[in-house]
């Protein structure tokens, strides 16, 4: 099928039309604009035995006053929040390289030592972890006895594990007699780099993953 240049350039009047149009509907300016025009016509047509009630009037111009505030006001917080966002993004370059806490169970192995830590929401009497495969199997074990509320670190030696290391994860149990105490798995991972979304700061992982920033848990 073969479209003409006329059709085209019709076709691109009406976007630019459409556009324009728009525009002015969210322009601040262009709508008192109008409603000045209409109330000065209004005026112009009014019954001179009926006229306009001034209360009526003033109530108009209070409303049309309001809608521009409020369209100028959300001009200017979209534009602070572009400016925030790209400041954020700014600031998070400088994190590039550094090595950040969030929630994770996957060990890291490092010399034939898999390595990992945990918080503890409060003291345990018994605190174990479990060292899984990718599949999910227990493939060993870390004793670590009482521990206090807070954050803590273990080591778990691989020497004498032959399967493969990849995707290992760990799962940490804590009783206080019978009674579970919440551990909170954690990972350590170097951000690759920044973004934003959606107005938030987000970092990329090295060990994989993005995450907010308010999901990092420590900045070491």
């Amino acid at each position: 099928m073969i479209t003409s240049a006329t059709n085209t350039a019709s076709t691109a009047a009406a976007a630019d039309a459409t556009s324009t149009k728009a525009n002015a509907a969210a322009d601040p300016n262009a709508s008192q604009d109008r409603f000045l025009k209409l109330l000065v016509a209004q005026l112009n047509n009014q019954d001179p035995m009926n006229p306009l009630d001034n209360a009526q009037m003033t109530s108009q111009m209070a409303q049309i006053n309001t809608v521009t505030g409020i369209q100028q006001l959300n001009q200017t917080m979209k534009s602070m929040a572009d400016q925030f966002s790209a400041l954020q993004v700014l600031q998070g370059a400088s994190m590039i390289g550094r090595s950040v806490v969030t929630e994770g169970s996957n060990l890291q192995m490092a010399d034939g030592m898999g390595k990992g830590m945990f918080d503890l929401g409060n003291a345990a009497g018994n605190v174990k972890v479990e060292i899984l495969s990718a599949g999910g199997q227990p493939v060993g074990s870390v004793e670590l006895g009482a521990q206090n509320q807070g954050r803590h670190q273990f080591e778990w030696d691989a020497s004498q594990y032959t399967g493969s290391k990849e995707g290992l994860r760990f799962k940490v149990t804590a009783l206080n007699g019978t009674t579970a105490v919440q551990a909170t798995p954690l990972v350590q991972s170097k951000v690759t780099s920044a973004g934003a979304d959606g107005g938030l700061l987000t970092l990329d992982l090295e060990a994989g993953g993005t995450v907010n920033y308010s999901q990092v848990k420590a900045i070491l």
